[in-house]
């Protein structure tokens, strides 16, 4: 027992990515003890990330981040682009405002930042250290034992990753299935600023953001991205487990393809590879959402499954996650109460906030891809390059003539009920959304 009360703190937050950080510097900030665990040799030395983070969740943690920050280039334009094999159709978005920006960042610079500013707010870093398992005492969870020795605390918060085995321990979520994960493999190449602004039509400090559909994905539940940064490029693609399982496809391969493709290939053309990296993202959306909290306990982050997959977002779901996670604990503590009923305040805000309000309105949408995905992510993209190929294409057949026989491809193609199918499912999306 006396090891047990000096070895004891207020709460103890596993994980020092966004979501940890930011519920660590909540309860810091308000004048508790809050011990952060980080397995990694420094906060963001294992992340794999696009990447961008949004100033307005971002300044409710740190209101003063674009002073001091190390952020990479501001967004000013986003790029969809629908690759077929060796064609492309981009679609372009502009806008310099200075509201609701973001920024691309590297992640191993961002959260290192993130984590010195935690600790001038008193949060105590532990680095290089593995949580193996929870401490739980008559269903309660009392705290966290590593390979060096036990802690003890009032609340333990998981913000340890997508496989989080520490809340599986305690029976709040079960393995993942292959289907609800994606791997997604990047690489940062390095390029002269100068050369980025031109090949990217951008100023200094100015970035551009690629959505990548197709390509060398076509048919698969996946997506590329490409993002900015003052003097490098990161591309890469995600796709699910279950896809690259059926078909043996190895992501690098893919990868590899990408950067190939005559739309890809001239925007990193001579650069130089700087690294290579891989990580699983959590993409079963809003049903895969697991237990959020238990007695002495509370989840965010990717180890909530809180990713919105058609928005690109993650970090700041993240980051509101935790900073309702330390919210709640520092009320908990306040009042001594650590108890499940105590901590189901967690729940009921995350209910009122964006998170778990965006997850439900696309909840349905994985199921939808999944059942449609080699026609969503592979007909279609096919025909609206095939489009505009048709178009814009000049050889002496009448217009009238073209466009009839591309309208009736669409029953030509596929057996005459698949145009239908599709059109149910899209239906079926739109009503989960909007009702």
């Amino acid at each position: 027992m006396m090891e047990q009360e000096e070895n004891k703190t207020d709460v103890i937050v596993v994980g020092g990515g966004p979501a940890g950080i930011s519920c660590a510097i909540t309860i810091a900030k308000a004048g508790k003890q809050v011990v952060l665990i980080e397995r990694g040799k420094f906060s963001g030395s294992k992340n794999v990330f696009g990447g961008a983070i949004y100033a307005q969740p971002t300044r409710q943690i740190f209101p003063d981040f674009e002073k001091s920050a190390p952020i990479e280039r501001k967004t000013v334009e986003h790029k969809y682009a629908i690759l077929g094999e060796k064609d492309a159709t981009v679609i372009s978005y502009k806008n310099k405002s200075e509201e609701n920006v973001s920024y691309s960042v590297i992640r191993g610079k961002f959260d290192r930042w993130m984590a010195q500013e935690a600790e001038k707010e008193g949060v105590i870093l532990v680095e290089e250290t593995v949580v193996r398992e929870l401490i739980v005492e008559n269903g309660c969870v009392k705290g966290v034992r590593t390979e060096l020795e036990d802690y003890y605390a009032n609340i333990v918060v998981l913000a340890d990753g997508v496989n989080s085995l520490l809340a599986r321990q305690i029976g709040l979520r079960g393995k993942l299935s292959p289907k609800d994960v994606a791997l997604s493999v990047k690489e940062v190449i390095k390029l002269p600023q100068e050369i980025i602004n031109e090949r990217f039509h951008v100023n200094n400090d100015e970035g551009c953001i690629y959505q990548i559909f197709g390509g060398p994905m076509l048919g698969m539940l996946g997506l590329g991205f490409m993002y900015t940064n003052k003097s490098s490029v990161s591309i890469g693609l995600g796709v699910t487990l279950s896809e690259l399982s059926e078909k043996r496809i190895k992501p690098y391969e893919l990868l590899e393809e990408l950067k190939k493709h005559p739309e890809i290939a001239p925007l990193i053309k001579d650069g130089e590879l700087l690294e290579y990296s891989a990580h699983l993202i959590p993409e079963g959306g809003y049903k895969k959402v697991p237990l959020l909290f238990g007695s002495g306990v509370m989840v965010c982050g990717d180890a909530a499954s809180f990713v919105n997959n058609l928005h690109w977002e993650g970090t700041n779901l993240a980051m509101i996650s935790g900073k309702i996670a330390g919210e709640t604990a520092v009320i908990a503590l306040g009042k001594q109460d650590f108890s499940e009923q105590a901590l189901a305040r967690y729940q009921d805000e995350l209910e009122d906030s964006f998170i778990l309000k965006d997850l439900r309105t696309y909840k349905d949408l994985m199921d939808g891809m999944e059942e449609r995905a080699s026609e969503f992510l592979g007909y279609y993209p096919k025909k609206i390059n095939s489009f505009f190929n048709m178009f814009t294409t000049t050889d002496s057949v009448p217009k009238h003539d073209k466009y009839w026989t591309f309208i009736k491809s669409f029953f030509k193609d596929r057996s005459i009920i698949e145009p239908f199918k599709d059109l149910w499912t899209v239906l079926k999306l739109l009503w989960s959304i909007l009702k």
